[in-house]
Parts: C-alpha cells; structure tokens; sequence
C-alpha cells in the first residue's frame, strides 16, 4: 500500500488546490491526494475522484517524487514523437496525396521513415500538424471563376448592399426535389444502425423563395413537377408580400425560368431577374438551406408513408424563423465561397 509523506504546509497546499486550481484537471489531482489522506481506500478514492484506480497510484506516485509542484505539471511524462523531425516530408506527402485513411497514412509513413506507430498515434500525430478528415466538396467542372466574381462584385453585392439599408428585396430562388427514399447519414453509436429503406420514389417538390436580409422563405409546394406555372405562382406570392418593394430575384438558367411566359409575368409584376452565372450554385444562398432541411429532418430517419415524409418536411420549413432562426442565421451569411487556384491546386490528386 503506498504511504503519502507530507508536511503540513504541503497538507494546506493541497487543500487550497482541490478547489482553486485553474485547471480542473489538476483540481482533480488534488482531490485524490486530500482523499488520501484522509485514509481512504484507493477503490473509494476512485469512484469519489472519478477516475481508474491505476489513475490514484500514478497520482500518488508523482506527489511523492515531486509534491504539489510536479503534481501541478501537464507534460510530466510526454515524450516528443519521433515522427516530429520528419514532419516536414509527412506533411508534404499527406498533403499532395490526400489518402483517405489513416492506415494508409500510417503504411506510408513507415515506408518513409522507418517508423512503425499504431493507428492511433499516427492519427494524433497527423491532427498535431493541422490535418483533418473532412468530407470532400464538389465544384461543377465548367463553373468560370472570372464570372462568378464579376457577377459577385457588380451584380450581387450592390444590390445586397441596397437591400440592407431597405431599398430593395433580395430573393435566392431555387427548388429542391425530395425524393422519399433513405437520406443516410453519420450518427453517433455503439454499435451500426440500420434504418430501413422507403421502396417508393415519390418526389415532394419545393419552390423556395429566401429573403436574403430577413432569412424569411416563400414556397410553392406540389407532388409532380416544377415548372413555368409554379415560377409565376411564385412570383404572384413574392409580389403580394412585397407589395411596395423594388424586388430582384436571383436564380439559376433553368429553361423554365427564363421562358416567355415566366420573363412576361416577371414584366408585369415589375420583378427583375438577375441570372447566375452558369454552374455557380455557390452563388446561390438558398442551396445552404436546403442543405438544412436534409439534415434536419432526412438523413438517418425513416418515415413509414409519403405523408409522414412531406409532413416533416413542411414543418421544418415553418420551424426555420423561429425555433430553427440560430442555425439558419449562422449558415446563410452573405458570404460567398469562390474557388481559386489554391483550392484547386490538388485537382490532379484526386482525379
């Protein structure tokens, strides 16, 4: 049984620490030093401190090599990697090969140094250089840079800009098709989850109408398709909530939004169309909201019929100015990404 050797300005030390130290970690320390004295048994000590009995010797340990000084040390047995000196190489390759996991990370590295480190370690490792794992994102292959910025910088912003100061309505306008099938996800378990499959493909069709100041969304919502008639239908509903307002719509080269019928109907209701550059959906602020509603209410989650599916689906819809407004205020931002040459500078590694 171990034996604590302890002065008593020690003692008082270790009783000031247990409560005041900045560090909880180091509070915890002293906690079970205290518990110690006090005659406890190392079992006891481990359930009332709430770490592993092993953790209660190693701490007893220190404190009599060291007292409360080596006691309050975070990096007391930290040994430095050997991979550091090479991290040089390691990050240059991980960063022009992009592996996809860390067993091959782990291969490859041992090829390069010699060194042979468990999953683990080389996944603390390759994190301490600044790498994570991240879903890949996709750019559409014929998207022009030089357009989407001119249109950026001398269509968007200055009618954005006219919009915050409430001289103007700024609508993203988009559709989404959900189709009620199995949306599958990443979740947290012990062991995996299975969820079972709609068979059906019926399709729930949302015409979306953001309001880039205010985050409010106008729909048009049908079971068959999107087409001229639902644009104007939600044009119609645009300008009876905006009766006063000089309105631009911004939307995508869909041949149905820019058809006769669509661009006569925008004429008469004194909407103007602002159209994107072609393959610019990072461009389109309404893209991130659907984003939303998937994550929100699809992915992972099986809903038994049609009904129960565009239900969910509406309902978020209503929820994302009130009980949803935090998260959609942190995500639609007026803040557009455009993809330089930096970002596709590892185009070749990845095809």
């Amino acid at each position: 049984m171990l034996k604590l050797t302890i002065s008593e300005e020690e003692a008082k030390r270790v009783e000031y620490f247990r409560y005041n130290h900045p560090i909880p970690l180091i509070q915890r320390r002293f906690e079970v030093i205290w518990l110690k004295l006090l005659d406890l048994p190392h079992t006891l000590i481990a359930r009332a401190a709430n770490v592993h009995h092993d953790t209660v010797t190693e701490y007893i340990k220190i404190f009599n090599n060291g007292g409360c000084d080596l006691l309050q040390k975070t990096n007391y047995n930290k040994n430095k990697s050997e991979l550091i000196k090479h991290s040089i190489d390691i990050k240059e390759y991980v960063s022009s090969s992009l592996p996809s996991s860390i067993n091959e990370i782990s291969h490859k590295i041992e090829k390069l140094t010699g060194i042979k480190r468990k999953a683990t370690q080389v996944a603390k490792f390759i994190k301490s250089l600044g790498f994570k794992r991240r879903m890949c994102g996709h750019i559409p292959a014929k998207a022009d840079k030089d357009k989407q910025i001119d249109f950026l910088n001398n269509s968007l912003t200055p009618r954005l800009e006219e919009a915050k100061k409430g001289e103007r309505v700024v609508l993203f306008l988009d559709g989404a098709h959900f189709v009620h099938s199995i949306f599958l996800g990443f979740i947290w378990c012990l062991t995996r989850v299975f969820i079972k499959s709609s068979s059906g493909r019926s399709r729930f069709n949302v015409l979306g109408a953001l309001d880039a100041i205010s985050k409010n969304i106008i729909t048009v919502c049908n079971n068959t398709y999107i087409n001229s008639t639902t644009v104007c239908e939600i044009l119609s509903k645009i300008k009876s909530y905006y009766p006063e307002k000089q309105i631009t719509i911004i939307l995508d080269n869909s041949r149905y939004q820019k058809c006769k019928l669509v661009l006569d109907e925008a004429d008469r209701l004194n909407i103007e169309f602002l159209y994107l550059p072609p393959y610019s959906p990072n461009l389109n602020l309404i893209e991130r909201l659907w984003k939303l509603v998937k994550k929100e209410v699809l992915y992972s989650k099986h809903y038994e019929t049609f009904a129960n599916f565009t239900e969910a689906i509406k309902t978020c819809l209503l929820e994302l100015n009130t009980v949803k407004k935090e998260k959609l205020d942190s995500l639609l931002t007026l803040k557009f990404q455009l993809f330089d040459e930096n970002v596709l500078a590892n185009e070749k590694a990845v095809n």
